[in-house]
């Protein structure tokens, strides 16, 4: 089976990652994170032969879901007129209510009052399917209470948001916040994962679980 590539688009005003997941040669496509302009998304994937399969979202705040409903309704107008079912958006249960509150997930006062929602809420160590691509639910509440990551482990890749960064964490000063949580998360939820995984952050450049291990000063 072909190899499983990872794109990356940074958008909007906290240059927050959307990242994309596809088979070598594949036309199907996973979002993870539609940060901003859901439109630009997805006219970005379809000039490049993409549809989307799936959307998965990390955790709830602003800047990782502005652009979630106009890509969601792109992709399903272009699903419509094919024939095809909607496209699903996952998050973590716990994140629900977070989702649909501009005050808690800090769209209102960034200037934007964002209040949205997923398809399908998921539970810790579910696994997704879309298309030929599979990833498994981590759990990893600290940045969110329902903060989560993705883990494709065919490829070896961590699709983190604000989760963990390049030797750092999210911050924790929001609502449902915890760094005490989070460090537990990110040392029980991950750190377990093999050292050679990769690590796509929500912001900045990507890392390894082996180097984290070694080198984040929050969880050392």
């Amino acid at each position: 089976m072909a190899e499983i590539k990872i794109g990356r688009m940074v958008l909007g005003v906290c240059q927050t990652n959307c990242y994309f997941l596809y088979r070598e040669g594949g036309k199907e496509c996973i979002v993870a994170d539609p940060a901003d302009q859901g439109v630009n998304i997805y006219r970005a994937l379809q000039k490049n032969g993409f549809h989307v399969a799936a959307i998965l979202l990390t955790h709830g705040h602003f800047d990782h879901i502005w652009g979630l409903d106009a890509l969601r309704d792109a992709v399903n107008a272009e699903r419509e007129g094919d024939g095809e079912d909607p496209v699903k958006v996952y998050a973590c249960e716990a994140e629900r209510e977070l989702l649909k509150s501009p005050g808690m997930n800090v769209s209102e006062q960034a200037g934007r009052a964002c209040s949205t929602y997923a398809d399908v809420y998921v539970m810790d160590g579910q696994v997704i399917q879309a298309a030929d691509l599979c990833c498994q639910v981590i759990a990893t509440p600290g940045h969110t209470a329902g903060g989560c990551c993705y883990y494709f482990e065919e490829a070896g890749f961590l699709v983190a948001g604000d989760t963990l960064f390049a030797e750092s964490v999210g911050r924790t000063d929001f609502p449902t916040g915890s760094m005490g949580t989070l460090v537990r998360s990110i040392r029980e939820k991950l750190f377990v994962l093999p050292e050679e995984t990769k690590v796509y952050p929500g912001h900045g450049e990507s890392t390894t679980i082996g180097h984290e291990k070694k080198y984040n000063p929050f969880c050392v």
